[in-house]
């Protein structure tokens, strides 16, 4: 079963965000500065989203709020139904910086969140095995870090992410430090994994062409404070890999969308975008 299809099996959010903000201020100061004010946003079970804006604009901020790392100034973010009141085992995040203990293998990075678990050695061996196998790094179990590639790191990072089964999969730019082949590679990677697994995905990345390619729907930000602009459904079909899609009128479509709201511009008719729009949003330094 497909997030998409699991996601139509149930009415029920498994992420629900209503006015959400969050403010930064010196002590003892008066004036407050938002990172997100009134932010809402409902997420379905087996869901993938991902969120895209300008720099600055709180992606970041969205995703400690979402880990449990800090607390919101106003509103509030449940997870079935729950209130996030601090991390937790349900939730699991993928950094830009991969984030491996240096001096623990692929092996036992892997393991880490299930030895916090409490789940017996014998447990950790199988489920060890069973991602080293998903994310295609048989054979490498016992590398350290520092002997493998950046594609390879993150792979490991997932991995850890998925062992101890968390509800939720929060990923924070985890393909901006590689290459541009490797981070073609590691999206399809990454799709395919979810398909597999099912599991909820909030993705926040700046690239306007990954948001569309990776999603079932982008949340466009606004600049500062952040707040949800838009939400685009994306309807390119699953399973998918981006790689297939890139160069079709859809995707392109799509594309030139999201990238005329981040523009604050009013999206031209379907079918009427210029190609030329769309490369510009697919280098455009500004947004990407």
């Amino acid at each position: 079963m497909t997030g998409v299809e699991a996601a139509a099996e149930t009415s029920v959010p498994k992420i629900e965000i209503v006015g959400l903000s969050r403010a930064f201020g010196k002590k003892g100061s008066k004036e407050k500065f938002y990172a997100i004010q009134d932010f809402n946003l409902s997420i379905r079970q087996g869901e993938f989203v991902t969120v895209v804006g300008p720099s600055g604009c709180g992606k970041s901020t969205l995703l400690d709020l979402l880990v449990g790392l800090s607390k919101p100034d106003g509103g509030s973010i449940l997870v079935d139904g729950k209130a996030i009141t601090g991390p937790a085992l349900d939730r699991g995040i993928v950094l830009q910086g991969y984030a491996l203990f240096p001096w623990r293998t692929v092996r036992k990075n892997i393991e880490f969140g299930l030895e916090i678990k409490g789940v017996k050695r014998g447990e950790r061996a199988e489920l060890v095995r069973h991602y080293v196998k998903l994310v295609e790094l048989e054979g490498f179990e016992n590398h350290y870090p520092y002997e493998l590639s950046g594609g390879m790191q993150q792979r490991v990072a997932i991995a850890r992410a998925l062992a101890y089964d968390p509800e939720v999969l929060l990923m924070d730019e985890p393909f901006a430090a590689v290459d541009a082949q490797t981070r073609e590679t590691m999206q399809d990677e990454l799709l395919s994994i979810w398909e597999k697994t099912g599991k909820t995905v909030v993705f926040v990345t700046h690239s306007i062409e990954e948001a569309v390619g990776l999603a079932d729907r982008v949340a466009v930000m606004s600049k500062n404070p952040g707040r949800v602009k838009a939400v685009i459904d994306v309807g390119l079909p699953r399973p998918r890999r981006v790689s297939d899609v890139r160069n079709t009128i859809d995707f392109n479509v799509i594309t030139s969308r999201v990238w005329e709201l981040l523009q604050n511009k009013e999206p031209l008719p379907e079918r009427e975008i210029p190609q030329t729009n769309v490369e510009e949003a697919i280098h455009d330094d500004a947004i990407i």
